[in-house]
């Protein structure tokens, strides 16, 4: 059994997915219709950058989207399926697409109002995020607990063991990168984020995104889609829009997920879409899984149907 993952943000490079529009008339179509509901030249962005404004949050989501999600559906039209979908943060939306719970277009207009959202709320309530490396689950979540200063600290994505990256004010942030390496961490990294995104920080954006969650028609997935937010599969559209609202403001339980498509069956993975993120974060979790990535034309056409 196969389980499909979308990578999420800080997966983006200059140039991806530009042999699959220069090679495939479906992709082409996906990439031209990507305009009109960006109301911007997304495809300069992705292909040619610069590398500055494809890491700024309103671009970097959706192009990740699209990239992943037209590799995604072209990896469909050579015969393959998943038994089950994930998605890291922004991915999530990428494995809702290809699990049928939105087409394309609704998939990329809830993107560029998740990605603005985001980005505005970055800048109403100032947030960073850092990543802490060499200690577990548990004593992050303490260390966050354990803050009485003045804003949030709390996690917000649980990788990998040993890797847990938390969000919050830029203060609270400090203090906890210096605290992390007293309790034992091998290192502490702030990350070049425009916001303290999956904390109680991005609340400007859920009501956005909600509203537009709420009003667009999404349906039941065809396959089971892990959500960050419970790490459990879910496949009823209700379930669905409730766990795209939460995910704002709670952490991505990536760990739990990936162990949980594994007991359920899952024991080969592909990471559909840029990067290798994933890939690297699978090895951490269970050096046993089997992990290949698929974002190149190249790779589409070795698939064996």
């Amino acid at each position: 059994m196969v389980g499909w993952l979308f990578p999420g943000q800080a997966s983006q490079k200059v140039g991806m997915g530009l042999d699959l529009k220069e090679r495939s008339e479906k992709a082409k179509e996906y990439f031209e219709q990507s305009e009109e509901i960006m109301n911007c030249n997304i495809q300069s962005i992705i292909f040619n950058g610069p590398d500055e404004k494809l890491k700024r949050t309103e671009y970097t989501q959706p192009a990740i989207y699209i990239v992943s999600a037209i590799t995604g559906y072209l990896l469909m039209d050579k015969g393959q399926r998943p038994d089950a979908l994930a998605g890291h943060s922004l991915g999530e939306y990428s494995a809702l697409a290809i699990g049928g719970a939105f087409d394309f277009a609704t998939g990329l207009k809830l993107v560029k109002i998740r990605s603005e959202s985001m980005a505005n709320a970055g800048m109403i309530k100032k947030g960073t995020m850092a990543a802490i490396v060499g200690l577990d689950d548990d004593s992050v979540e303490e260390l966050c607990s354990s803050y009485d200063g003045r804003g949030t600290l709390v996690t917000a994505n649980f990788n990998s063991p040993g890797q847990v990256v938390i969000s919050g004010s830029p203060d609270a942030i400090q203090w906890a990168m210096n605290s992390s390496k007293d309790a034992g961490a091998r290192m502490a990294v702030e990350l070049k984020v425009s916001g303290a995104f999956h904390s109680p920080l991005m609340s400007p954006a859920r009501e956005n995104l909600a509203e537009m969650i709420n009003s667009l028609e999404i349906s039941d997935s065809s396959y089971p889609v892990y959500t960050n937010v419970d790490a459990k599969p879910v496949i009823d559209s209700n379930a669905i829009k409730d766990s795209l609202i939460r995910q704002l403001e709670n952490p991505v339980h990536w760990t739990r997920s990936i162990l949980a498509m594994r007991d359920s069956g899952i024991n080969s993975f592909l990471e559909v879409g840029p990067g290798k993120v994933l890939q690297g974060l699978n090895k951490r979790i269970d050096r046993s899984l089997k992990c290949e990535g698929i974002e190149t034309m190249d790779q589409l056409e070795k698939i064996n149907v």
